[in-house]
């Protein structure tokens, strides 16, 4: 078989077979359980792309909206397996995760060998191998594949998504996966897409704080936060929550996004984790606490990006005062 590079942006090396872009990989079935804040506007572009797409989730609204547009409801997880060849998840935690794909009625009562379960939500490193490790005993496949880039992202179709897992499987997916997003990298084996994704977590977590607290102390300080923004965004300090957030903070608006309550889940991830490998996280543990306040304030609902409401408080000023 010929083989040719896959060109995808930011894929590098992944190879897929010359026969990728025929009828057969395009219309593989696609089922999507869990239609959130970024699983609805995720299984809308694989909709959008043109494959057949059945959708779950336990509050009807969702698949409404879906079904109006093209897509097929299904009444569990397990009748989604039953009619479909890719299987997504986008669930909260790790437990909904578990019981989703291993439970009464779950993915793995209705699936039959062959049929491979992808997992957008972010879990336990952990309960991604526990996971796989269940599934494959019946022939299924499993690809923890955590994403990255918020409702923005998902909506524009241009996700970063990190992959654990088979490489054959991957292989099959990509291009379901490339209706999603825009970078896709292949980690490892099973429960290396939820380490990478851990490893993202850590790293915005450390962003949006250290964001925060230099828009306060500038504000304070008698400094325009917008200016010293505009100063500092394309040096040394330029980062991803310095490009995105600073707009939507001046003008007021703290609605996610992705939500507090959510990015403090995963930081407790990235804790038990770094706990179970030994690894000191010190200044994780830091930004974790700031999350943490946030829920305790009343704020978990509002934007991850919103966590400069706590810095405000402490230190007596807004950065619109």
């Amino acid at each position: 078989m010929e083989e040719v590079p896959f060109r995808a942006e930011g894929v590098g090396r992944v190879i897929i077979p010359h026969h990728s872009h025929s009828r057969s990989l395009f219309m593989l079935r696609v089922g999507y359980i869990g239609l959130g804040l970024m699983g609805k506007s995720i299984a809308r572009n694989i909709l959008k792309a043109g494959f057949p797409v059945v959708v779950h989730n336990r509050s009807r609204g969702a698949v409404d909206e879906l079904v109006a547009e093209g897509a097929t409801a299904a009444n569990s997880p397990k009748e989604v397996a039953e009619q479909v060849d890719v299987v997504f998840t986008n669930l909260p935690d790790s437990p909904d995760v578990e019981k989703v794909a291993l439970g009464e009625n779950g993915i793995l009562a209705g699936g039959r060998a062959g049929l491979i379960v992808v997992d957008n939500s972010t879990i336990k490193p952990a309960s991604a191998r526990l996971v796989a490790e269940k599934l494959k005993e019946k022939g299924i496949f499993s690809l923890d594949a955590p994403v990255s880039g918020g409702d923005i992202g998902a909506k524009n179709g241009t996700l970063t998504i990190m992959v654990g897992g088979d490489a054959g499987a991957l292989e099959k997916v990509m291009p379901v996966l490339q209706a999603m997003g825009k970078t896709i990298t292949h980690v490892g084996d099973a429960g290396a897409g939820q380490v990478a994704k851990a490893a993202n977590q850590i790293m915005v977590a450390a962003q949006m704080v250290a964001m925060g607290e230099l828009l306060v102390f500038s504000k304070k300080a008698g400094v325009d936060p917008r200016k010293v923004v505009d100063a500092i965004k394309a040096g040394a300090a330029q980062c991803w929550a310095l490009d995105i957030k600073p707009p939507r903070l001046f003008d007021g608006n703290r609605n996610p996004g992705f939500k507090s309550y959510m990015q403090l889940k995963d930081m407790n991830i990235v804790l038990d984790t770094a706990k179970e490998y030994g690894v000191p996280v010190t200044s994780t543990e830091e930004n974790t606490k700031f999350y943490q306040m946030m829920i305790d304030m009343g704020m978990g609902e509002l934007d991850n990006s919103a966590v400069v409401g706590v810095i405000e408080k402490l230190a007596g000023i807004g950065i619109l005062d």
